[in-house]
C-alpha cells in the first residue's frame, strides 16, 4: 500500500477502539491506480482512517489500539465492510477496488455483512492485498483466503513485494493476479537487490500473466523509473492522495479487464503432496539411499540460500532415508514450514527461492517411491499441496 506522511492529530480523550468497532466509525479514503501509459483510473485502493480529528485518525495508532485491546480481527473485518460499502453505493463505482488483509487475523471467519455484500454482486471486481508478512505468519489460512476469493470471481495481488526475500518465494505459490512492488525499490532503483527483485518479478508476470504496480510514484522522474522497473500500473502522489470516492476519476474499464480470469480450484489441492509430484512426473523405485542423498543436495541448496523457504511434510522415521538428512536440512534453513500429519506413509521437502524450486517427495508402500522435481510451477503445487493441509 502507498504510504503518506500525514501530521498526526492532537489526541482526543474519550475516543477508544470499542467506541469506533461500536459505531463503526472507520471512514475509507480512496487512491487511485493508474496505467502508467495512459495514466487513466484502472481501480482504487482503499485506505482506512479512523473517526478525524482525534488519536485514533491515521492508521497507525488505529490499528495499534485495535491490537492491544485484542480486537484487531474486528477492525479487520470492519475496514473491509466498509470500504465496499462506499464502494457499492459510489454514484461511479471503480472497475477495481484494492482492500488490504490484516495477516495476523487471516484465520477468523468472515462477517456475515461482508459475506453478504460479496455474495450479492459487486459492481466492481475486488482485488484482495496480501502482505508478505502473511506468508510466515499464517501461511495455511492465507492460502484459504486465496482460494476463497478467487471462488467468489475476485482477484489478489501480493503486496510490498521487495521488502523481504521470502515474498519472491511465495510468489509462485500464490501466484496473484498483481504483484506490487514495495516503493523502496523505486527509491533505489540500481541497487542490486533492486535489479534481482525486479527480475524475479519480470519473469513471474510474463509466466503467470500477472500486472506489476509500482508504489509510491511522486514524480515525473519516478514515472520513468516505474517502467525501467518493468510496472504497468502504478500509484502515488503523482496521480492523486487518498481522498473520498466520489472525487471524479477517469476511469478506464478496458484497462482493469486486463487483470486475469480468477482461477476457482487453482489454490486448494485435493492430493496429497506426493500424488501432486506425481502428476508432473512419474515416480522411480529407489532405496534408502536415493532418498537421503536427493533430501541431501536439497541440505545445500538452503545453504546456499539464506533466504530460501523450507516446507516439509511428514514424520522423518516413517519413510526410510528421511530422518538424518531432513534434520540437516530443517538445521539450515532460515524458514521452515513443517506440517507432521500427511498421508501415512508418505513424506515431502522442497525448498523454493527467488525463481526457482526444487522438491523431494517419497512414498513408502510395500516399495520405496521417489520422485524429484526442480521445476518451479510443478514445485510450487507442491507447496501449495502442504499448505491445503494446513489450511
Amino acid at each position: 500500500m502507498t504510504q503518506t506522511v500525514e501530521m498526526p492529530p492532537a489526541p482526543v480523550s474519550g475516543t477508544t477502539i470499542g467506541a469506533v468497532l461500536a459505531g463503526r466509525l472507520v471512514q475509507p479514503l480512496f487512491q487511485p491506480i493508474v496505467d502508467l501509459s495512459s495514466r487513466l483510473v484502472v481501480g482504487l485502493e482503499a485506505l482506512a482512517r479512523g473517526p478525524a480529528g482525534t488519536a485514533l485518525q491515521f492508521p497507525d495508532r488505529l490499528f495499534a489500539a485495535a491490537t492491544e485491546a485484542g480486537r484487531l480481527g474486528e477492525l479487520d473485518l470492519l475496514c473491509s465492510e466498509r470500504a465496499l460499502e462506499h464502494a457499492i453505493t459510489a454514484g461511479q463505482p471503480p472497475p477495481l477496488l484494492f482492500t488490504n488483509a490484516e495477516p495476523a487475523v487471516l484465520d477468523q471467519p468472515l462477517s456475515r455483512r461482508l459475506v453478504e455484500m460479496v455474495r450479492g454482486g459487486l459492481p466492481f471486481r475486488q482485488v484482495v492485498e496480501l502482505t508478505e508478512r502473511a506468508l510466515p505468519a499464517a501461511p495455511g489460512a492465507m492460502l484459504r483466503t486465496a482460494g476463497q476469493t478467487q471462488r467468489w470471481g475476485n482477484g489478489l495481488a501480493l503486496d510490498d513485494v521487495g521488502v523481504d526475500p521470502m515474498s519472491l518465494a511465495f510468489l509462485p505459490i500464490l501466484e496473484p493476479e498483481v504483484i506490487k512492488l514495495d516503493m523502496g525499490l523505486l527509491r533505489d532503483p540500481d541497487s542490486e537487490h533492486t535489479r534481482a527483485v525486479c527480475a524475479v518479478v519480470r519473469a513471474e508476470a510474463v509466466r503467470t500473466a500477472a500486472l506489476v504496480i509500482a508504489e509510491g510514484i511522486e514524480t515525473e522522474a519516478d514515472l520513468d523509473t516505474a517502467r525501467r522497473l518493468g510496472a504497468r500500473w502504478g500509484q502515488g502522489w503523482l496521480f492523486g492522495r487518498p481522498g473520498p470516492i466520489d472525487r471524479p476519476h477517469r476511469y478506464d474499464p478496458a484497462g482493469a479487464r486486463l487483470l486475469r480470469a480468477p482461477r476457482p480450484d487453482f489454490h486448494l489441492s485435493t492430493g496429497t503432496a506426493f500424488e501432486t509430484a506425481a502428476a508432473s512426473r512419474a515416480p522411480a523405485t529407489v532405496t534408502a539411499g536415493s532418498v537421503a542423498g536427493a533430501l541431501t543436495r536439497l541440505r545445500d541448496r538452503v545453504a546456499a540460500d539464506s533466504a530460501a523457504v523450507v516446507m516439509l511434510s511428514g514424520r522423518g522415521d516413517e519413510v526410510d532415508g528421511v530422518a538424518g538428512p531432513v534434520r540437516e536440512l530443517a538445521g539450515r534453513a532460515r524458514s521452515v514450514i513443517a506440517f507432521d500429519d500427511p498421508a501415512p506413509g508418505e513424506f515431502a521437502a522442497l525448498v523454493i527461492g527467488a525463481g526457482y524450486g526444487h522438491a523431494v517427495c517419497a512414498r513408502t508402500s510395500g516399495v520405496l517411491e521417489l520422485v524429484t522435481l526442480d521445476r518451479l510451477p510443478a514445485v510450487a503445487a507442491v507447496g501449495r499441496a502442504i499448505l491445503s493441509r494446513m489450511a
